[in-house]
């Protein structure tokens, strides 16, 4: 099963050399060109031997071995798994490469099988393909899983991951032998269904490494010399003065005139307000944190509930701070704002305990121009031990700002859809299962410099609670929220603390939709970006 690139598989050199080498090199990564020359055929390829390492999603192999899934990972038929709990090797690669299309197809050995909430996760792997061309690749795997009625769906030969040969960064072998290692993988429209569908499209997967080893073919030497001085040559020539020239001056000139006109109307429109500076004397800030998240508190898994409290209130499909203060600086393009609420996150009851106990209150903005971060204290419950450790004034995530978003018209700076990204300490509040850089849901901000101006519309103020027990009026009632840190080395959830949720583990019977993992280790200790406190 091969996929086209448009990297082809530079084996034409390797072949006029087989018998000096002993054997010929297989390069997948190599450039494109035109189609061959007219000729004889070109010739295939046995691959003889070859792995493939591949981890499938490492946050889901974290979730079934954690203390919610309570599960295990087995390997059998030749697959074997790297020590703690890491990637998985299938050995005994066989099959072709075609040295007119540039396409191959390789076989591995090895099954692998995840099983978890005592039955309800059991997904198996076996027969894995990989098939690879000029652009793309494809893996392909016989698959059984269950979904959250109990229904076994199987599917045999299903391509269940996309490849990005392009991306895939070529590594030394021996002779005979190609590493590609890093090549970038997506889960398809089928391999969807190996995780009951609680996986998106297109959601990304553990990188691919492959190795795999050819056989010298006798005949072809003859032809290869030819092709080789043909099309190397000729393919650089053509490209590499072709394209270099004529794109350089044309998108240089092209896209700077054209990108700095059509940027300047922008801050000019914004900034014809006059700079103004002044204390904040009110504001709102709406943001849901992430919505994966927030799906799988109150899901089929964790049964849980959210809750706000100190000012803040559910707004939608976001959580709304309030009573803003601080600080606009219209002269260093600057804004320093806080405001008061608290979301707390909750779930997996046990015995009027919650094991997921998650609290952000006392939300800041601190901006200067078009970058800047959100701060906030984190509160976050130890699963294994029950203790809560606090820090406050966390860098949780960075923002990108609007040019000229900081000016304010009558009396109010109203920043909308900001994006955010989750900073290196926000991703070690969720145990480090979510990665620095991933998106978070998009921020809203609205500060009044002006106690007479009019803030934009929307809820203010209250408290109330979503989810599972539909509780009201701000209630915190589960896990303790105080207990457990230790300041300057303290850890976020220590070991066992809340992990990943969102698109990196799936939910619902099989996984929630943002599934929360145990964080493995303690000690994570959290930089801080203003100070950092502990309550025990």
């Amino acid at each position: 099963m091969a996929a086209t690139t448009r990297r082809p598989i530079a084996l034409a050199a390797a072949v006029a050399t087989a018998a000096a080498l002993g054997a010929t090199a297989f390069a997948l990564p190599a450039v494109a060109a035109g189609s061959p020359a007219a000729g004889p055929a070109a010739p295939k390829l046995e691959i003889v031997d070859g792995t493939l390492d591949w981890g499938i999603k490492e946050s889901f192999r974290t979730y079934v071995v954690s203390p919610i899934a309570q599960g295990k990972v087995t390997v059998a038929d030749g697959a074997r798994q790297a020590a703690g709990n890491g990637a998985f090797t299938f050995t005994g690669g066989k099959g072709s490469y075609d040295m007119g299309s540039h396409a191959s197809e390789t076989a591995f050995k090895g099954s692998v099988r995840f099983e978890g909430h005592h039955g309800v996760l059991d997904v198996k792997l076996s027969d894995i393909k990989v098939g690879s061309g000029r652009q793309t690749g494809t893996i392909t795997a016989d698959f059984t899983s269950k979904t959250e009625d109990g229904t076994v769906v199987s599917k045999n030969d299903a391509p269940i991951a996309a490849l990005d040969m392009t991306a895939a960064k070529r590594g030394g072998g021996a002779a005979g032998e190609t590493v590609l290692t890093d090549i970038p993988a997506t889960l398809t429209a089928e391999g969807v269904d190996v995780f009951a569908g609680f996986y998106a499209k297109g959601a990304e997967l553990d990188p691919v490494a492959l190795k795999v080893k050819t056989a010298a073919p006798s005949p072809d030497p003859s032809d290869d010399p030819s092709k080789d001085p043909s099309d190397d040559p000729g393919k650089d020539p053509s490209k590499d003065p072709s394209k270099d020239p004529s794109e350089d001056p044309s998108k240089d000139p092209s896209k700077d005139p054209s990108e700095d006109p059509s940027a300047d109307p922008a801050p000019t429109a914004s900034e014809t307000a006059a700079p103004v500076s002044g204390p904040v004397v009110d504001g709102n800030l709406d943001w849901g944190v992430r919505e994966k998240f927030r799906a799988y508190v109150v899901g089929p898994i964790a049964h849980g509930k959210i809750v706000t409290s100190d000012g803040a209130s559910a707004d939608g499909d976001s959580y709304r701070f309030t009573r803003a203060t601080g600080r606009l600086d219209a002269d260093k393009n600057t804004l320093d704002a806080a405001f008061k609420g608290k979301v707390r996150f909750l779930g997996h009851e046990t015995k009027g305990e919650y094991v997921l106990d998650l609290a952000l209150s006392n939300l800041k903005v601190d901006i200067e121009g078009a970058s800047g971060t959100l701060l906030a204290d984190v509160s976050s419950k130890d699963q294994k031990t029950g203790k809560v450790s606090k820090f406050t004034g966390l860098s949780f995530a960075e923002l990108k700002v609007p040019a000229g978003a900081l000016a304010a018209k009558g009396g109010i700076v109203n920043l909308k859809n900001v994006p955010t990204t989750l900073t290196a300490d926000g991703a070690k509040a969720f145990g480090g299962f979510y990665k620095k850089g991933e998106a978070l849901d998009a921020l809203n901000v609205a500060v009044s410099i002006d106690k007479d101006a009019q803030l934009p519309a929307g809820s203010t103020g209250g408290s109330g609670s979503t989810g599972g027990s539909g509780s009201t009026g701000g209630s915190t009632a589960g896990g303790s929220t105080t207990g457990g840190g230790t300041v300057g080395g303290g850890s976020v959830g220590g070991s066992g603390s809340l992990a990943a949720t969102g698109s990196d583990v799936p939910t619902g019977a099989l996984i929630a939709a943002s599934g929360v993992v145990v964080a493995a280790g303690a000690g994570i200790v959290l930089a801080a970006r203003r100070r950092r406190d502990t309550t025990a």
